[in-house]
């Protein structure tokens, strides 16, 4: 590694690692792969998927050994207030204005942030996975918006452990037996064919989906099996539900005129007598 992108750490980045390590060293082992396809200088991005809520500090562990630390989007209300505040200022993390008129400052942000040298760390799915199995879903086209404008490396990172810990979704962690935390970065996701062409919402699908499709392999590798052929996609799954629940409530709607009919031969045998 060059000395340039170590001095970039900062104090707020070794204070937070001087927190945060200790107790990740005691709670999860590691398996860590691939560190020599984080680039050693330059700006680039790194899709790695999500899983559970410890996953991000256990990440930034593995990638600040590698002397290139990640600048994560996150909600921008983290950086408003106290300590915490202070603490993503500082390590130069990047706020993301949800459902305001600056929801777009964040890509410009992270497009300014590679083109200093830096890496910015995506989380592709937006939010933890809701496939039942904890596989890789459906993808938000940010990472690939980024990539296609700057032309920088796209590290595919895949980890699998700290869902074992602290399952998505859930408060309580399962602490014993002690987890292990396998992280595998792969080489450089190859998105030069879409370079040339105009950045359109399904330009931009396609290369998410090469994205993704390379951080799938990377867990299958971790794991040991096959993902499943279609990634889960919550936005499909959003509307069966609720055609599942207007199919219920048709049923529900029919019941009452099936229960009158029911009555009737009943009253007209009342009437006979």
């Amino acid at each position: 590694m060059s000395a340039c992108p170590r001095r970039r750490i900062g104090f707020w980045y070794r204070f937070a690692a001087v927190i945060c390590k200790p107790p990740l060293v005691v709670l999860i082992k590691r398996d860590w792969r691939g560190m020599e396809n984080i680039p050693a200088d330059g700006g680039f991005i790194t899709a790695v998927n999500h899983n559970s809520h410890v996953d991000p500090f256990a990440y930034a562990h593995y990638q600040y050994n590698t002397g290139r630390v990640p600048r994560f989007l996150a909600k921008s209300g983290l950086f408003k207030k106290g300590f915490v505040g202070a603490a993503m200022r500082g390590t130069g993390q990047i706020p993301v204005y949800r459902e305001s008129t600056d929801a777009l400052s964040a890509f410009r942000a992270a497009i300014d942030a590679v083109e200093r040298g830096e890496c910015v760390a995506f989380y592709p799915e937006g939010t933890l996975t809701r496939d039942p199995d904890g596989w890789p879903m459906t993808a938000k086209t940010g990472a690939a918006r980024v990539a296609l404008q700057t032309k920088c490396p796209v590290i595919p990172v895949a980890q699998w452990g700290c869902n074992e810990l602290l399952p998505p979704y859930t408060k309580k962690p399962h602490l014993l037996p002690r987890k292990t935390h396998r992280v595998l970065a792969g080489p450089p996701v190859d998105l030069s064919r879409f370079y040339d062409k105009e950045m359109t919402a399904e330009v931009l699908k396609e290369a998410t989906e090469v994205i993704m499709a390379a951080v799938t392999r990377q867990l299958e590798e971790i794991r040991g099996e096959k993902a499943p052929e279609t990634p889960y996609d919550p936005r499909r799954e959003r509307i069966e539900q609720r055609r599942r629940t207007q199919a219920q409530n048709r049923r529900g709607e029919q019941a009452p005129g099936e229960r009158k009919q029911n009555e009737q031969p009943q009253q007209a045998e009342g009437q006979s007598t």
